[in-house]
């Protein structure tokens, strides 16, 4: 199995094990889509690289403020939220729930997933 067949299946499990996920995706921390699984109508060029943004910001408060290494962010609003996981040292992994959504099942899976990813990857 290739490295994207790979990647897509980790993101299809975690679809699988949050169902009412919007979608998820794996992106360089350039802002460059890797792997996606996504409902119609989403632009993953424009969520890459807005979760790349988004990671790269976490470093700089974690860096800044000194509460170590940064592995993972959040943006809620009130309609859904992102969740922002780092993977390895040049990935980044984007999962869009609705609200409601159960966040430590979601939490525990995308970490999961955001492991496997790192070795995949």
């Amino acid at each position: 199995m290739s490295k994207q067949e790979q990647l897509l299946q980790t993101l299809e499990t975690l679809r699988a094990a949050v169902p009412e996920l919007r979608g998820a995706m794996i992106a360089t921390t350039d802002g460059l889509p890797i792997a996606k699984s996504f409902n119609d109508g989403v632009d993953v060029n424009r969520v890459a690289a807005m979760a790349a943004t988004a990671l790269g910001l976490g470093k700089r408060i974690s860096d800044t403020l000194n509460i170590g290494e940064m592995s993972e962010t959040s943006i809620s609003g009130s309609d859904g939220q992102v969740l922002i996981y780092t993977v390895g040292k040049k990935g980044v992994l984007a999962v869009v729930a609705p609200s409601g959504t159960n966040l430590g099942l979601l939490n525990l899976e995308a970490r999961d997933a955001a492991t496997s990813i790192t070795t995949i990857l």
